[in-house]
């Protein structure tokens, strides 16, 4: 194969590099190591369900160019070598700026697979309203790998008190360990309140099951507990965009899921894959959920009551 080829992604042709590359190992399935040609093919296949979590929102990427034996660059800035057409956006840091990458097309998410970048990380805002976040995400970590039913019990117990407080969520598998709920928010309150209200969520649900789940920011206080961890809430960080790849062997892939799918006993954190990822996706298993974006409001005053 030779070291470079062309291709068409809408209205842009690429020129991409050493697509016969390994970047992650084939892992328990056996087989050839996934290359970066196989990445390319993955984006450009899932591309119509992944842009509706992309558009529009500041993005950190997990580079690998030589694959897990090699650094790991989390890339914020964007390089100034990236072609014009992608779009770039500029927002505040504590004593300065960064010029954040910005997926807004099929080709980016082309381009950004041959420059290795496995796993995107988006904000929770976007540029248009960067100080104003439309979406609040748990992350459910437990404490070891010994099951899954922690997390799953998490989650359902997280969906229960956000459906309470007038919140509509959904939960995908992190691709890595756990479980995500996330919740369409529309944007009306900064990180600051969305924060404070996850934050207070989780430590409702902590109180309730002192036994199972904890807040407690260091790992030497958990115990087996399951961590509700909520600081990807704050301005500035970054949560894992649904259907991207996971950097570990196999290409575990991080997959938006119906609430039934709990259920599944085969149900990890990595049982979608690069394989069959759009398979699922193509299910819609949200459906529409992300459009259908609440005021934090109501439910931060019901929250409050509910403490009181």
């Amino acid at each position: 194969m030779s070291s470079t080829e062309s291709l068409r992604v809408g209205r842009r042709t690429l020129t991409l590099h050493r697509q016969d590359k390994p970047l992650l190992p084939a892992g328990d399935s056996g087989g050839d190591a996934i290359t970066k040609g196989d990445l390319v093919t993955y984006n450009r296949q899932i591309a119509p369900f992944m842009l509706p979590h992309l558009r529009g929102r500041p993005l950190m990427l997990e580079r690998l160019p030589d694959g897990l034996d090699g650094p790991r660059i989390m890339q914020k800035n964007t390089p100034a070598n990236l072609p014009d057409w992608i779009t770039r956006a500029e927002v505040s840091k504590e004593g300065g700026t960064v010029v954040h990458t910005v997926c807004d097309d099929a080709a980016t998410l082309v381009f950004l697979a041959d420059q290795a970048a496995i796993t995107l990380h988006r904000w929770q805002s976007r540029t248009s309203h960067v100080d104003r976040p439309d979406r609040l995400v748990f992350d459910l970590d437990p404490a070891d790998d010994s099951g899954f039913d922690a997390v799953r019990s998490a989650a359902r117990l997280v969906r229960e008190l956000l459906e309470d407080l007038g919140l509509a969520c959904g939960v995908m598998t992190t691709g890595s360990r756990g479980l995500h709920v996330v919740a369409a928010l529309n944007g009306g309150l900064g990180f600051d309140d969305v924060h404070d209200f996850a934050k207070q969520a989780a430590d409702v649900l902590a109180e309730a099951h002192p036994d199972d789940l904890t807040t407690a920011t260091r790992k030497k206080d958990r115990g087996s507990r399951l961590y509700l961890d909520v600081q990807r809430n704050a301005y500035a960080q970054t949560s894992v965009v649904p259907y991207t790849v996971r950097a570990k062997e196999g290409a575990p892939v991080a997959t938006p899921l119906a609430w039934e799918q709990l259920d599944d006993p085969d149900l990890s954190a990595r049982r979608w894959t690069i394989a069959d990822a759009v398979e699922q996706a193509e299910t819609d298993p949200w459906g529409g959920l992300m459009r259908r974006g609440r005021s934090l409001g109501p439910a931060l005053r019901r929250l409050e009551k509910l403490r009181s």
